[in-house]
């Protein structure tokens, strides 16, 4: 068996063979910019990591969980305008998420987490689709959602910030360019005032929005800020795969 059997891209299929998983994790990042200073495989990089961390944490408690390769690509449908930002369009990622899902189920693997890392992503419509077609219980996670950023932040930002920004000096130093280089992340605020509160909700034109393709300040990013924060989501998200591996799926409700 591999050193590492919660990460399936270093497992040999003697060891995948013989391990008996309850849950395979599905890393989901995008391919885009983050401002002037953060690379384009920023969510990709954080949704790994994050996912590998939390399912060592898992493992080591006794939750037999995987992580398989991570999808580099996602919705990208306002940034169009902007070089090489890789576009899948939902319909394309909710079959990539059926034949995922499909061989997932075929290895006798019961639970399937999305663990998403982009802002455009989301599963749940392609979630609807494929309960009851195949039997396996699929969840979605975001995994900046799994623990209030405001206590370790100044401003966490919502792209290529403080919190972006901090993670990623803490986990690939060698990919972020110093902060000076760094735009602001000054973003205009919609005219209408439903979508500026957030309760009504249209796609944003990024290139509309945003002079440097951030959104929030990364001047006050710092490595041990990124693994602090880390620490904290990846220990509470190893709890709950280690919850989710214990449950039978068709025995979750009291």
């Amino acid at each position: 068996m591999t050193t590492r059997p919660w990460e399936i891209a270093g497992a040999t299929w003697a060891g995948i063979r013989d391990a008996k998983y309850e849950v395979a994790i599905l890393p989901w990042g995008a391919t885009e910019a983050h401002n002037t200073h953060l690379p384009y495989a920023t969510d990709s990089i954080q949704s790994e990591r994050v996912a590998l961390e939390a399912a060592r944490l898992a493992w080591e408690g006794g939750a037999k969980v995987v992580v398989l390769p991570t999808i580099p690509f996602g919705v990208q449908t306002g940034q169009r305008e902007l070089p090489l930002c890789v576009n899948l369009d939902p319909s394309t990622q909710g079959l990539i998420l059926r034949d995922v899902a499909t061989t997932v189920a075929g290895a006798g693997v019961r639970k399937l987490v999305l663990l998403n890392g982009h802002g455009g992503n989301d599963f749940k419509q392609a979630i609807r689709e494929l309960q009851g077609v195949i039997d396996l219980l699929i969840c979605q996670v975001h995994w900046y959602q799994v623990v209030d950023p405001r206590p370790y932040f100044v401003a966490p930002g919502d792209h290529a910030g403080e919190l972006e920004t901090s993670l990623m000096l803490h986990l690939a130093p060698d990919l972020v360019a110093p902060l000076s280089t760094a735009g602001p992340g000054k973003a205009r605020t919609n005219k209408v005032k439903a979508f500026a509160e957030g309760w009504a909700w249209t796609p944003r034109r990024w290139v509309a929005v945003t002079d440097d393709t951030g959104v929030g300040d990364p001047s006050h990013a710092t490595a041990a800020k990124g693994a602090e924060y880390f620490t904290a989501v990846t220990t509470k998200l190893a709890g709950f795969l280690g919850e989710l591996a214990a449950v039978d799926p068709a025995s979750m409700y009291e």
